[in-house]
């Protein structure tokens, strides 16, 4: 008969953290939908400035760590607490706010992803042969590059750039580094435009969330992501000199 007090297996034990978030994100994603909206922020915006003007350190405190949250868990309602932040307190320091509660939350979905798959795939990655393997000495030989590309291009999905480098051995340094870096440009134009949320809710209106796509914003944006990529070029094409 097993023995009932057995530990968990370590493969498993390893895998919890991971499991936890991908169950807290899928109940998360069925009952926040309605409190981390565009409409709740709208309907307690007076509530919330009221709150925040009387304890003020309180607020950012509060704020920062339900930020870091929403982030870890993939939980809906990221675009809406950036908002919240330059709504809550300016675009500075609403930014910076912004800027640290998602990168705390990166980091530790981050160091989840890795410590239950991320560690074994990337061994099982290096010592495989083949495409896979160029892949990823690839990646490897340009990390920054490749860390500040996926943060900087709007079309990566941010809880994917999350979770690739933890798959790809990026060493945690790195991966915080680029976070809070490369989110800085997109963060900032969503808290300028939390800031004039004043003026929208007098208005009865809702934000331009596609302002990032804008020529003005997105241009600007593509030209640091293509900074980025330099490197691998350069390197590349170095590459093909030496053939």
């Amino acid at each position: 008969m097993a023995d009932m007090t057995e530990t968990p297996k370590p493969g498993l034990a390893r895998r919890l953290p991971l499991i936890a978030i991908a169950l807290v994100a899928v109940i998360g994603a069925f009952t926040l939908k309605d409190y981390l909206s565009f409409q709740a922020l709208a309907d307690n915006r007076e509530a919330l400035m009221a709150f925040r003007d009387a304890n003020y350190p309180v607020t950012v405190l509060v704020f920062l760590i339900l930020y870091a949250v929403i982030v870890a868990f993939s939980l809906p309602g990221a675009t809406i607490a950036t908002l919240a932040g330059g709504f809550l307190f300016a675009t500075f320091p609403g930014a910076l706010f912004n800027v640290i509660g998602a990168t705390v939350g990166a980091i530790l979905i981050f160091q989840a992803a890795r410590w239950g798959f991320g560690e074994k795939l990337g061994a099982k990655l290096e010592g495989s042969e083949g495409m896979a393997k160029r892949i990823k000495d690839g990646i490897d030989e340009n990390q920054w590059s490749m860390l500040f590309l996926i943060r900087l291009v709007p079309a990566v999905p941010f809880f994917l750039a999350n979770l690739i480098p933890a798959f790809l051995e990026v060493p945690l340094h790195r991966f915080a580094i680029s976070t809070f870096i490369g989110i800085i440009p997109g963060t900032v134009v969503y808290t300028s435009v939390g800031a004039g949320l004043g003026a929208v809710f007098a208005r009865g209106e809702t934000p331009d969330l596609g302002i990032i796509f804008e020529p003005h914003v997105l241009l600007p944006m593509l030209g640091l992501a293509a900074l980025s990529a330099l490197p691998i070029l350069i390197k590349a094409l170095r590459g093909k000199k030496g053939l």
